[in-house]
């Protein structure tokens, strides 16, 4: 653990460093001006307060973010997508305006949040987009509570800890990210001074989850989308294709010149993606 924080410290001095980024995929733009939400506040699920957004109307469609994470994120996804969607938004245990507590991190404990947060809004169903670790939550729940969705659309999302890219540490884009994480962090969490803390507690999750077998995957019948950018900097082609090949009836989407950052970078074409899959 004292090694995964000394990478992170390493990462926001190199992510202070001046750079150009010249390719789309190189990028990370501030994400879009939120609308303003038709419901907002905080959810009392498994022992924590869970900060949630309400957007529009029509079939729901739950928007997870990814680790380290915030519901901002999504703002170019909840401009488009509330036009004729129920748009929820939330932060995970932890992150954002979201409290935690002391109960170890796991996936399936994050799946319940959600899970407990769509009951406290009365939602049965949901079409779930998630992007990284949002969308292994999304898989948490296709795995093991299929009746709560209609569809997935899991961005950048891995089952095996192994389909994490080694070098992901060293990429410049990704360091951005965490340091700009933990800016908004302090802005914006109920616990500013504890993001050393929660990014330890979260990081005893990511050493050893999620760990899916072939069979897991194989019991997904929710209609499943595995995306990921061509320059993704932390999750493998290789292991994307072997989602998309095991988890039964999958499709394939690989976005053109982005990254993991992918709904930052090509907001158009992203939401172009995930309309194409859940309008279908």
């Amino acid at each position: 653990m004292k090694a995964v924080l000394k990478v992170l410290c390493a990462l926001f001095l190199f992510a202070a460093a001046p750079a150009v980024a010249a390719e789309r995929w190189q990028q990370l733009p501030a994400p879009a001006p939120m609308s303003k939400a038709d419901k907002t506040g905080t959810a009392p699920v498994n022992g924590i307060d869970m900060y949630y957004a309400v957007y529009g109307s029509g079939p729901p469609v739950l928007l997870i973010h990814g680790g380290l994470g915030y519901a901002d994120i999504w703002g170019a996804q909840i401009a488009d997508l509330s036009k004729d969607h129920t748009v929820i938004v939330a932060e995970s245990r932890g992150h954002g305006r979201s409290t935690r507590n002391a109960d170890p991190y796991s996936y399936d404990l994050m799946s319940s949040d959600y899970l407990a947060l769509l009951d406290y809004l009365k939602i049965g169903k949901t079409a779930i987009v998630g992007w990284s670790d949002g969308g292994i939550i999304g898989l948490d729940i296709a795995i093991h509570h299929p009746e709560r969705l209609t569809k997935l659309f899991a961005q950048a999302a891995n089952s095996k800890i192994d389909g994490v890219i080694p070098t992901v540490m060293e990429n410049k884009t990704f360091a951005t990210y965490i340091e700009k994480a933990g800016e908004v962090y302090k802005k914006i969490s109920p616990t500013p001074a504890e993001y050393d803390a929660f990014v330890t507690q979260i990081s005893n999750m990511w050493a050893s989850q999620p760990n899916w077998s072939d069979d897991d995957l194989k019991k997904i019948t929710t209609p499943t989308t595995i995306v990921l950018g061509d320059h993704d900097e932390a999750i493998s082609r290789e292991h994307t294709d072997y989602l998309a090949k095991t988890i039964p009836g999958a499709e394939l989407i690989i976005l053109k010149d982005a990254s993991h950052f992918a709904m930052l970078q090509d907001p158009e074409g992203y939401n172009k993606a995930v309309r194409d899959f859940i309008d279908r």
